[in-house]
């Protein structure tokens, strides 16, 4: 039944007008609409729902990612608009803070405003 449906994509904010600045001014999405419940973005055809919420505690795991074609440009590009990336103690990454899984994709984390962990995938 469901294999046939879009899949919608949804994260939560505390601060919609932060949240929004960062995943359109930042990250580049096309914000669809905004209003008191959520910010729609358009993400390559996925809709990705920013829920306005009264409370938020950010999970320790990804909640959104990116594939993308390179990560050291994505990462570049990323860093010039200031975002962070993230380091983990347990991983070896490299300077600029990717990491080659066991099958070979490179993977680098950073946080929206929120404290949401956001990743990009290079295949």
């Amino acid at each position: 039944m469901l294999s046939e449906a879009k899949i919608v994509a949804f994260a939560a904010t505390k601060d919609g007008a932060r949240s929004r600045a960062f995943y359109e001014g930042v990250l580049g999405l096309r914000c669809q609409s905004d209003d008191s419940f959520a910010i729609v973005f358009d993400a390559t055809g996925t809709e990705l729902r920013i829920q306005k919420v009264d409370g938020l505690r950010p999970q320790p795991h990804t909640v959104l990612g990116w594939s993308v074609a390179s990560i050291e440009a994505a990462m570049a590009e990323l860093a010039l608009r200031g975002v962070t990336f993230e380091r983990f103690a347990f991983l070896a990454q490299t300077a600029s803070g990717a990491w080659t899984s066991p099958n070979g994709a490179k993977v680098a984390w950073f946080k929206d405003p929120d404290g949401n962990l956001l990743s990009l995938t290079q295949r």
